[in-house]
This record gives C-alpha cells, sequence and structure tokens, in this order.
C-alpha cells in the first residue's frame, strides 16, 4: 500500500485497470486520481464477457467520470486490443534523460534473479496458500571458472508447509531445483550446483523483523 500511494506522488501516468462489470461509482479512490492532476487511462478489461451496447455504455460512464483519460476496452484472456494500452502510454509519457546506460539491463544483482528463478519454480509446481508463504534467500553464490556453487534457503511459515515443499521422499524439492538449474545454467552460461534447504520461520510475513531480514521497507 506504501508503494501504492508513492505512486500518486511520482507516477507520470496511471493506470486504472477495471472490468466490464465494475461500478463507477467508487469515490474514493475516483477522487484520488481526480486530484493528483496525473493523466489516466482507463482500462476496461474482460470484453469478451459482454455484448457491444453493454460496452459502449460502460465507456461513456467512465468517459464522464475522467473526460480527459483515454478508456481502453481489452481482453487480457483474448489479448484483444492491449497494443492500444502501450500505444497510449508511449503518447503521454514525458520525455526525459535516461536514468541509465544503454547498455544497461537491469538494476538487480544475480542472486536476485537466482531467488526470483527458484520463487517461480515453487509458483509453478505448488498450489493454494503455499507459494504465497514462501521467501527465497541466496545464502551463497560462489563462482569458479567452469562451476557456480549456490546455495538457497527456501524460507516457510509453517511445519506442515515445509512438508508439502519437501514433497514425498524429497521429491518435490528436487523437481523445483532441477527446473531452476536448468534454467538459470542456459541463463548463465555455465554448469550450476543448485543446493536447496527449507526452513521455517513461524508467520515470517507478520512479523517486522523478519520481513526486514528479508529486505521489505516497511
Amino acid at each position: 500500500m506504501k508503494e501504492v500511494e508513492s505512486a500518486f506522488e511520482d507516477a507520470d501516468i496511471l493506470l486504472y485497470l477495471v472490468e466490464i462489470g465494475e461500478l463507477t461509482n467508487q469515490e474514493e479512490i475516483i477522487n484520488k486520481i481526480k486530484d493528483t492532476k496525473i493523466p489516466v487511462i482507463i482500462v476496461i478489461n474482460k470484453i469478451d464477457l459482454t455484448d457491444q451496447p453493454t460496452l459502449e455504455s460502460k465507456i461513456m460512464q467512465w468517459q464522464q467520470v475522467f473526460p480527459d483519460a483515454d478508456i481502453i476496452p481489452v481482453s487480457a484472456l483474448r489479448k484483444a486490443n492491449l497494443q492500444s494500452i502501450f500505444v497510449s502510454i508511449l503518447s503521454k509519457l514525458p520525455e526525459s534523460p535516461a536514468y541509465y546506460d544503454k547498455d544497461a539491463l537491469t538494476d538487480k544483482n544475480t542472486r536476485f534473479f537466482v531467488a526470483e528463478k527458484i520463487r517461480e519454480k515453487i509458483l509453478l509446481n505448488y498450489r493454494k496458500e503455499v507459494p504465497y508463504s514462501v521467501e527465497i534467500a541466496v545464502d551463497q553464490f560462489k563462482e569458479s571458472e567452469g562451476l557456480i556453487h549456490i546455495i538457497a534457503y527456501i524460507f516457510v511459515a509453517r511445519e506442515s508447509q515445509k512438508a508439502i515443499i519437501l514433497g514425498h521422499q524429497g521429491l518435490a524439492i528436487k523437481r523445483v531445483g532441477t527446473q531452476s538449474r536448468i534454467e538459470l545454467e542456459a541463463w548463465l552460461g555455465k554448469k550450476i550446483f543448485l543446493e536447496l534447504s527449507v526452513k521455517v520461520v513461524k508467520d515470517w510475513r507478520n512479523s517486522e523483523n523478519e520481513l526486514k531480514k528479508f529486505g521489505y521497507d516497511l
């Protein structure tokens, strides 16, 4: 929510994503957007679930709320009219000096992407609340001429989640490690020895101290 609040101060453009059935009487958020004086793009999603007369009526409603905004109907599921969003963004962005050199691909270090790759595989391999109770920490990243040795910890909030992450005879975490290693080897161009361990930090998401340890800015 702090990120949301900062967006109202620092953003060059506001994209307000709504759904076709969403009401236009959300006064609090609408007034907040109007008060910023920041250019607004209203993106109406899920147009595949409605008919043309209803869509036209909904566009008119939002146009009345935000007379100066671009109103863009899309279907993310069908990939319909998505390009119009980018066209609108580019037309509204102010010209500014580059923040980074042209050759810079990211401001994140390699450890960050290793952790995110492991997180990605957890999201793909586990269901329900488990992936969202997980934090990844890369404890060791040692690079030699032909090999990178990585030790990473998967933190969960409960013992039951640890059992799920490990899986029967450790097969589930082995699958996550193998999938992560293969993609990291292709990205980094070296053989990788990836060591994964699971640790329980009880209710870490509700602990300010633990969140700070994981790098969250509170």
